[in-house]
Parts: C-alpha cells; sequence; structure tokens
C-alpha cells in the first residue's frame, strides 16, 4: 500500500518535445518528471490517462502530438539503481528504477561481477520500457532476469492508486510482450536476479553482443530499432519455415522486396530490412505510410499481417 499521500505539485512543462531516437514526430502539450512516488500519484490525479515515456528508443509520435499528459521517470530515485550482496546460492538482487538506462545498469552489473544483463547489450531502452515490451534480442530478453516488478496501479472506478510488489511468477512474459501494460498501472521499479560471475568473462560477452549488434543492424541511423516483431508462421511458407515456426520479420521484408523502399524522408534500410530510418526532413506520416506498404507487401507475397513492434501514440496503421 501507499504511504498517506503527500500534497505536491509536479511540475509541468507546455508544448515541450517529445524526445524520440527518430528525431521526428509531434510534441506533448503537458510534459511532467516527477522525481517521487508521490509526485507519480500527483500527476495520476492530474490526467489518469497519461503517458509513461521511456528513452524514446521504440516510439514514433503523430506529427500532431497527443493530448494526454506525458511523464518521463529519469529523474529522482526512479533514476537510481542498487546492487545487493549475493546470497550463499551465488545470487544478488539488483533494484532499478524505472528511469534508469538499461546500458549503465548493463555495465555497473559487469563491473559488479553479476551474470545475465550483459546478454542485453545494445538494446536501447529505459529499465521500465524494456520490462513493458520484455525488449531482448538473439541472447536473451529482459524477463529471463527478473525476480520481481515494483507498480503503481492507475486508478480505477474510483480506486486510487496503489503501490504493489509482483513476484516474477505473478507476471507473464513471452516473446515482446509482459502482462503489465502501461494502461493498467505504472512501472517504477524492477529488482533482477543475477549471479555472480567473473568480470573479464563478462566483459568479453558483453563485447560479443555489442559487436554482433553492430554488424547487423544501423545502430547510427535515426531510427526505432525493429518495426515488426518476428511472427510465428500458421502454413508452411517454402524457403522461410513451417508452422509454428518464429521467423525473421526482416527476411520476410527483405523477401518481399522492399529493401530501400522510401517514402518521403523514410526507407527502409539496406543493412536490416526491419529497420525504418528517417532522413532529414522526414515525418512521422512518412514513416507510418511506409510501414503500411511494408506491411501489405508481406501479406501479399506470404499472407502473413506483420505486428508493429514500434510503439505509434497518436497514430495507428
Amino acid at each position: 500500500m501507499l504511504p498517506p499521500p503527500v500534497a505536491v505539485t509536479p511540475e509541468i512543462l507546455l508544448d515541450h518535445p517529445i524526445p524520440t531516437w527518430f528525431g521526428i514526430g509531434g510534441r506533448a502539450r503537458r510534459l511532467a518528471k516527477p522525481r517521487t512516488l508521490d509526485e507519480l500519484r500527483a500527476c495520476l490525479d492530474l490526467d489518469p490517462g497519461l503517458r509513461i515515456l521511456g528513452d524514446g528508443a521504440n516510439l514514433l509520435v503523430a506529427d500532431a502530438g497527443v493530448p494526454e499528459l506525458v511523464v518521463s521517470l529519469a529523474e529522482g530515485d526512479f533514476g537510481q539503481f542498487s546492487i545487493g550482496q549475493p546470497d550463499q546460492k551465488g545470487y544478488a538482487i539488483v533494484r532499478a528504477g524505472a528511469g534508469v538506462h538499461l546500458f549503465k545498469l548493463i555495465n555497473a552489473c559487469v563491473d559488479a561481477g553479476l551474470a545475465g544483463l550483459e546478454n542485453l547489450a545494445g538494446i536501447p531502452a529505459r529499465v521500465g520500457g524494456a520490462i513493458v515490451m520484455n525488449a531482448g534480442g538473439k541472447y536473451g530478453s529482459t524477463g529471463d532476469y527478473v525476480s520481481a516488478v515494483e507498480v503503481l496501479t492507475r486508478p480505477t472506478s474510483g480506486a486510487p492508486p496503489e503501490l504493489k510488489t509482483l513476484k516474477r511468477n505473478q507476471i507473464e512474459f513471452s516473446y515482446r510482450f509482459c502482462a503489465l501494460t502501461c494502461q493498467q498501472s505504472i512501472v517504477t521499479h524492477v529488482h533482477f536476479r543475477l549471479r555472480t560471475a567473473d568480470p573479464a568473462a563478462l566483459r568479453a560477452k558483453l563485447a560479443e553482443v555489442t559487436a554482433y549488434k553492430k554488424s547487423t543492424q544501423p545502430l547510427s541511423a535515426n531510427s526505432a530499432g525493429c518495426c515488426f516483431k518476428n511472427p510465428t508462421l500458421t502454413d508452411h511458407v517454402p524457403d522461410i519455415g513451417t508452422p509454428g515456426t518464429r521467423v525473421s520479420a526482416g527476411l520476410l521484408i527483405d523477401r518481399a522486396g522492399c529493401k530501400g523502399l522510401k517514402v518521403g524522408g523514410a526507407s527502409v534500410s539496406d543493412q536490416h530490412a526491419n529497420f525504418i530510418v528517417a532522413a532529414p526532413g522526414c515525418t512521422a506520416a512518412d514513416i507510418i505510410e511506409l510501414m503500411r506498404q511494408v506491411r501489405a507487401r508481406v501479406d501479399l507475397a506470404f499472407g502473413l499481417t506483420l505486428e508493429p513492434e514500434v510503439v505509434l501514440w497518436g497514430a495507428s496503421l
């Protein structure tokens, strides 16, 4: 349960840009950066339907922006983490605020000789966003290392917000999915359970995962990472896979002849077909239209409807 309310008034910034890795998109009519749970609760009082902004690495905001209050949890306690002492079995609990940069946490854990999160190297995210989308890649997913998640529930049917700590077995994680949706609750802190290991070996693994990311993805371009989730086949697709197989969306997009496809300032990357990159002058509308065209081509070629991995604010496909 939450402690008794404390009267606070979070600072509200008006007509504020929403930073995303695309580097484009509309603005927030109101944006807040709460530093405490009381300030976050005050934000919910102002707008129960507020939107939570993470690192903006997996986000596309419509050119018109969004009317809801946008909340960034990068400040105060939400931007801090602590590393506990290993237990007798060689595991330690790392508690991280939702606003902690994932790369910062990974480096600290590697230096402390705690294994697991190095497998998430190269994933641009803050901890809260990584949990909500179960961010991951070839080497693992965020949910693999979670022991508990602290959430603040949104007010429903007159019930006030409630602070809860959910254990790992109370949370459903699957491919790019977590049952903790932003519509129902707000992730405030995450507990990771990591095993002790040799720091030198962990640094080598970190370098390996980072090198793989750099060699296969256009990390320096203005993009939001993979635009579409890797689908699971329901029918046999020649030279692609059999029913029940999860296949690369990038492979499907490539085979559908989409590499290099452009709409305005948006283009499908020649390096990785599941990346859409934004050139100077690009608009969110360009990205959205290109995503629609890519999805239509894949549907026509393979009878598969790709599901967006990029989060869309103020727009839909």
